[in-house]
């Protein structure tokens, strides 16, 4: 893989991987919010050994806005080999339940976002015949808990999107990666006391870049968390609905 793209490239966990790719020699065109971010990252990428950088601003709110940036990152590296979308929100679970339009735009930038994307991304690889699209999703999509089911509707329904579309261009070659990270030490969680379940971003980054090299389907990080969810998804219902998650 030597020409990636990295949807949300800023965020912690996409710039642990962005690193890796890097010290491959990679070419990389970064996609965030914040330009100034990107050009600091360009930079450091740029040391740590990547070919090439280019760097485009998105408003993930903003869907209309999604191809066009995407067309950037066709003409500046010309074919793409994989692509990585890493952006997305912890909202406020509790605002969520009193604003219909806040619950809006998280599950616009955290689902609706995304599946664009893909949608675009998948068209691209599938008339290629190869390439790799990898999704950050979550656990927290596994099972809908009372502290946070806005994000993981969101995170839930994006990996049964990815299922399908999985299913749908494996024929073509192209291999579509579900990331489902536990706990992360990163910015979105800085309000969140850490414990031994927290694991770094630059652990998660190492292991999605190993994860798309090798075109995985689905990957828990760290691994454990396969258990741990297991766990909590065959906890009976009438059980599960009275316990304080």
């Amino acid at each position: 893989m030597k020409r990636i793209v990295i949807i949300g490239a800023t965020s912690a966990i996409a710039v642990e991987t962005a690193r890796e790719f890097a010290k491959d020699g990679a070419a990389l065109f970064l996609i965030a919010r914040n330009q100034r971010a990107l050009d600091d990252l360009a930079s450091d990428l740029n040391v740590r050994g990547a070919s090439a950088n280019h760097t485009a601003c998105f408003d993930a709110l903003d869907i209309a806005s999604h191809e066009r940036v995407l067309e950037q990152a066709f003409q500046a590296l010309g074919e793409i080999d994989a692509a990585l979308i890493a952006h997305g929100e912890l909202p406020d679970q509790e605002h969520c339940q009193r604003s219909v339009s806040r619950t809006q735009d998280s599950l616009t930038t955290n689902l609706v976002s995304p599946i664009a994307f893909c949608t675009w991304l998948a068209n691209y690889f599938e008339k290629r015949n190869v390439g790799n699209i990898t999704v950050i999703t979550s656990v927290a999509g596994d099972r809908g808990r009372q502290s946070n089911y806005l994000y993981g509707t969101a995170k839930g329904g994006l990996a049964i999107f990815l299922q399908g579309l999985r299913n749908r261009l494996t024929p073509a070659g192209v291999t579509v990666t579900t990331i489902k990270p536990g706990f992360v030490d990163t910015p979105m969680t800085r309000h969140l006391p850490k414990g031994p379940l927290f694991a770094s971003a630059e652990t998660v980054g190492k292991r999605i870049h190993k994860a798309m090299l090798r075109g995985e389907a689905v990957v828990y990080t760290p691994f454990f968390w396969r258990f741990i969810m297991l766990i909590i998804q065959h906890i009976p219902e009438c059980v599960f609905r009275r316990m304080k998650l």
